[in-house]
């Protein structure tokens, strides 16, 4: 199949890599416009665009997903199936124009956590399995009629880092498979249950703030989901921590917020229950374990 890829970050890389090692031809990438980080203002690709310019393999990006011309060009390329992979929404101008239409990769089991942030608040929410689907594109977000999906435990020492690598890697698979089925006509859609649907929306600094009166077990599950980035964060004596990594670690008396430590650990009380730091970073630091942060600085000076 003639196969236009649309994707930003490296969770899209492998989707991308499986296709173009396929028999399929990918005509085209459509990415995010390219940033100026840093100090110097430097002009930084997206990871998909540095693995198509590594792959000779044309690439898009527009401002506007609308624009005229933008949409012009995709009908030129004649593609049969567009293929979605941490993108922005697409337009129905944009998802009618091939043959076959569009589908889009979502991390998470459909219709449950639709919305940006699906692995980060099945974590969260201490869910003991999440998944991937591939469905068809309509003009709901997130509510296309499902081709395909499979499930993953997820693990009690998983975080969003680790399950977001996981998840990229097999979606990659699962995306090759979609569009096997698709070429060979052989695909059989189900639509989604709006009954059980469950939002996922985008994680801002307020939903990263740790509060102590919660169960150890939430803000354990807070720190998991947020973990390597943005992070969780609490405010100590007017200085910002990052958390990423803790562990419940008992019972023992403490007030929320109120810490204990010994020569190599950290604890701290919660609303019900003892959370043990493992891994932080101090305002203006860098990360550390918690027995390499008590070698100079203590919460309870």
């Amino acid at each position: 199949m003639k196969i236009v890829f649309f994707g930003t970050p490296d969770f899209a890389v492998p989707s991308l890599q499986v296709l173009n090692d396929s028999e399929h031809e990918v005509l085209a990438v459509v990415t995010a416009p390219d940033k100026q980080r840093g100090r110097g203002m430097q002009v930084t690709h997206t990871p998909v665009k540095e693995f198509a310019m590594a792959n000779g393999i044309p690439v898009l990006q527009p401002n506007d997903l609308k624009d005229d011309d933008f949409i012009e060009h995709l009908i030129d390329l004649d593609a049969d199936l567009f293929v979605v992979v941490a993108f922005r929404i697409l337009p129905k101008e944009v998802f009618d124009i091939p043959t076959y239409g569009a589908f889009n990769l979502h991390a998470s089991i459909l219709p449950q956590y639709r919305g940006a942030a699906p692995i980060q608040w099945a974590l969260i929410n201490g869910e003991p399995e999440t998944g991937i689907t591939t469905f068809f594109l309509n003009e709901r977000v997130d509510t296309g009629n499902i081709i395909l999906q499979k499930r993953i435990q997820i693990r009690e020492t998983d975080d969003y880092g680790s399950l977001y690598d996981v998840m990229s890697v097999m979606g990659a698979e699962l995306v090759l498979k979609t569009v096997t089925l698709i070429d060979y006509g052989n695909v059989f859609v189900h639509e989604q249950e709006p009954e059980l649907a469950s939002p996922a929306p985008k994680i801002t600094k307020e939903i990263c703030a740790v509060d102590w009166r919660k169960d150890a077990s939430e803000i354990n599950n807070l720190v998991r989901g947020l973990s390597p980035a943005p992070g969780a964060f609490f405010i100590h004596k007017e200085k910002i921590y990052k958390l990423y990594k803790t562990k419940i670690a008992g019972h023992d008396h403490l007030n929320p917020g109120e810490f204990r430590e010994t020569k190599h650990e950290i604890f701290v009380g919660t609303g019900n229950g003892i959370l043990q730091i493992l891994e932080l970073q101090a305002e203006a630091g860098k990360r550390m374990t918690a027995d390499e942060f008590l070698r100079g600085h203590s919460f309870l000076k």
